[in-house]
């Protein structure tokens, strides 16, 4: 019995220094393993300019020509809150700026004796406050990972709107949105799982901005290209958008051209999907 003790604590003691563990118990400083860029307004705008009028349809045929068959196609549960079939006010075309809300260990009620909207706002301005405001620009899509599996109303008629008035064209969540009545009347683009109710204090709380995140089942970076409309969600890796948009295009003016023959034979009159 000594033996086998002796030679389970050998082998025990090669393979902590063979391997490197992660550090645990408050040991080391956290770590980021994913580089993410930054990107001009002028490249940014350029890039955006290649995937003009495209739909996601077309994007995901570029995606295929660049072998990425399977890549950035969001979980079509996360869908249009809204369509606008005339002006296609409803579309998304534009640049990730990443938003990661987390469920929060923090007490959900003020202390007792504490003012409710004291605790609100300390709880807003201090845990659950909205940073990715001050990164967006001409161009941006507000991406946000939230907590599904709660009632949580990150995305307001307010807030949304104050987002657009910085640059953003719209707004995608893996999550909820509440005041979608008038988030509609406002015609701002909004992709969401679930319509919500809650406020953010005692129920979620900001964890990180412009990092990589786990979204619909696919990665979205900082400065990928997102398109969306009533087909769902597609994210384009930043890498490789040039190439995509090119084929994308191709498809694009191919429908074009073969449906405004069919509108021309059929007498439809024509309408800017084939124009």
């Amino acid at each position: 019995m000594k033996v086998k003790l002796t030679i389970r604590v050998f082998v025990s003691s090669i393979l902590a220094s063979t391997f490197a563990w992660p550090a645990f118990a408050g040991k080391g400083e956290p770590e980021n393993y994913i580089e993410t860029k930054t990107y001009t307004q002028e490249e940014n705008d350029a890039l955006l300019g290649l995937f003009e009028g495209l739909r996601v349809a077309d994007v995901a045929d570029g995606m295929h020509s660049v072998g990425l068959p399977h890549t950035g196609f969001v979980d079509p549960a996360i869908h249009a809150d809204w369509l606008d079939r005339k002006t296609m006010k409803h579309v998304i075309r534009g640049i990730a700026v990443t938003v990661r809300y987390v469920p929060t260990q923090r007490s959900e009620h003020p202390a007792a004796g504490q003012d409710f909207s004291e605790w609100e706002g300390n709880f807003y301005n201090q845990y659950s406050s909205e940073p990715f405001a001050d990164h967006l620009f001409p161009g941006s899509v507000v991406v946000i990972d939230d907590v599904e599996e709660r009632d949580i109303g990150s995305i307001g008629s307010y807030n949304i709107l104050a987002w657009k008035d910085l640059g953003a064209v719209g707004v995608v969540t893996d999550a909820g949105s509440r005041d979608t009545d008038e988030i509609a009347l406002q015609e701002v683009p909004l992709y969401l799982r679930k319509r919500t109710r809650g406020i953010r204090p005692g129920r979620n709380e900001i964890e990180s901005i412009n990092r990589p995140l786990s979204f619909g089942g696919v990665l979205v970076m900082p400065g990928d290209v997102v398109v969306a409309d009533g087909d769902g969600v597609i994210v384009v890796p930043r890498r490789v958008a040039e190439d995509v948009a090119a084929h994308a295009q191709k498809v694009l003016q191919g429908d074009k051209e073969g449906r405004r023959g069919l509108y021309e034979r059929m007498g439809i009159p024509l309408d800017q999907t084939v124009e």
